[in-house]
């Protein structure tokens, strides 16, 4: 006799890997346990029909921060993960750094744990911090379940004693030496902190303190500088790099070029690079402010055009939110830095990538989701539709959008850039684990499932 199912998607095109097919899915126990021309007449609990809907891979952010514990006023779990459920965003990966205390050791790691469990409304895994001084702490940290860490080369910012800092050289080589012996990735903020503090006090000295003057001292060399001496000192200890939210193509030719060595690096890079340049800086304002910073339009073009030719591994959103009042500084350098966006990564990938340059949809989903879950380990259960696979999924329409009004956004504060954006398309609906967290017509599901997913080598596991 055949198994019943729990739930069958049909009539939908599911983008695969390597091509799109109008296919079934069945799930059983939360996970995909067949894909088929027609599972209708199986038995199921639940059916989903799909007709004219495409059907993705949740997408696997694996740059979000979230301000637990300690920082009330600032995006949390519940608030942040709303957002990203609706965004279609079914596993991300929490930052160590906007957290009091940061997540430095594994005591710290248990707090961010804590904070989060019973409060995500989809699944969440956790990075460690690099800082000076914490080299003894990593392999605690590592046990703990983190799939990677991360590291400043440039001052992260913030105030009081119990803040994430920057590490120096010899922090970076002890710490790739000691990442290199376990077996982990190392996810830099490549700037270089002599360039860009002496050009921001510069410019500060002569009264210029507004939006290009700030990009202006934070220039792409600064950028390059730092990828280049990070690169340098990866050969010296064999670690693993991933560069986080690179903003040039310039920066990028450094990456590929050691990619051909057969150096283990990866390059990321973020909506906001691909959608923005600094005229929406001028336009728009604080709610556009990121370090690196937004580049010139023909800037903008060159890194889309690695996008094309494939030489970017991944998206990912930076969502990096504030509360308003640190918004509101009228010297440009003392605004809080940080772009609010992740509810609409998808979206704008889709409208940015398919719908205005054509690009294919299982290429856009594998820098979206495949590479992102695979670079940190996540692959086993995470970032592709398979069979053996999380049903992690999304349910978008193409070809009926709408404009992004601030009343559609479930993050915090709802200080998103992207408010007047008209998409094409739409998030019909968000399963994780089979479970649908998100419906268009109902909005966001109450209960929050989302599950710790604590990465070993070889697997992962859920707390």
């Amino acid at each position: 006799m055949t198994q019943a199912l729990d739930c069958i998607i049909t009539g939908g095109t599911v983008v695969l890997p390597d091509r799109t097919e109008k296919l079934d899915i069945g799930i059983r126990d939360g996970i995909i346990v067949e894909i088929a021309p027609s599972l209708k007449e199986r038995p199921s609990s639940r059916l989903i029909q799909a007709d004219g809907l495409h059907i993705l891979a949740g997408v696997v952010d694996i740059h979000v921060h979230f301000n637990e514990p300690g920082l009330d006023a600032w995006e949390g779990f519940a608030t942040g993960s709303a957002a990203l459920a609706a965004g279609g965003i079914t596993t991300y990966v929490d930052m160590p750094l906007n957290g009091v205390p940061p997540t430095t050791n594994a005591e710290r790691l248990m707090l961010k744990q804590q904070a989060a469990d019973g409060n995500s409304h989809v699944d969440y895994a956790l990075w460690g911090g690099l800082v000076e001084g914490n080299t003894a702490e990593l392999e605690g940290l590592a046990q703990g379940g983190v799939p990677g860490f991360k590291a400043f080369m440039s001052e992260p910012g913030g105030d009081g004693e119990e803040i994430f800092t920057r590490a120096d050289d010899q922090t970076l080589l002890d710490g790739m030496k000691e990442l290199a012996r376990l077996g982990y990735v190392l996810a830099l903020h490549a700037e270089d902190e002599q360039i860009v503090s002496e050009l921001a006090a510069q410019a500060q000295a002569e009264g210029r303190t507004g939006e290009l003057d700030y990009a202006h001292s934070r220039p792409i060399a600064a950028e390059v500088k730092a990828v280049q001496h990070a690169l340098h000192l990866a050969r010296k200890t064999g670690c693993a790099l991933h560069f986080v939210h690179i903003s040039s193509r310039e920066a990028v030719d450094v990456i590929t070029a050691t990619k051909a060595e057969g150096m283990n690096v990866t390059v990321e890079t973020c909506p906001h690079y691909l959608v923005l340049n600094e005229q929406d800086l001028v336009d728009k304002g604080v709610v556009a402010k990121c370090a690196p910073p937004l580049r010139s339009a023909d800037e903008q073009a060159q890194l889309w055009q690695a996008v094309e030719l494939g030489l970017i591994d991944m998206i990912a959103s930076d969502h990096s939110p504030c509360p308003p009042d640190m918004k509101q500084q009228a010297n440009f350098f003392n605004v809080w830095g940080g772009i609010s966006g992740a509810q609409s990564t998808l979206l704008l990938m889709l409208e940015e990538g398919f719908h205005r340059r054509g690009i294919a949809l299982p290429k856009l989903m594998n820098m979206l989701s495949v590479a992102p879950a695979e670079r940190l380990g996540l692959h086993y259960r995470k970032g592709r539709i398979a069979a053996r696979y999380d049903a992690d999924l999304v349910l978008v329409d193409l070809n009926r959008g709408a404009v992004l009004e601030q009343e559609h956004l479930l993050d915090k504060h709802r200080q998103s850039p992207y408010i007047g954006y008209d998409f094409s398309s739409t998030v019909v609906e968000t399963l994780v684990r089979g479970q649908s967290v998100y419906r268009e017509q109902d909005g966001l599901i109450p209960e929050k499932i989302g599950q710790f997913v604590a990465y070993q080598p070889g697997g992962v596991t859920y707390g």
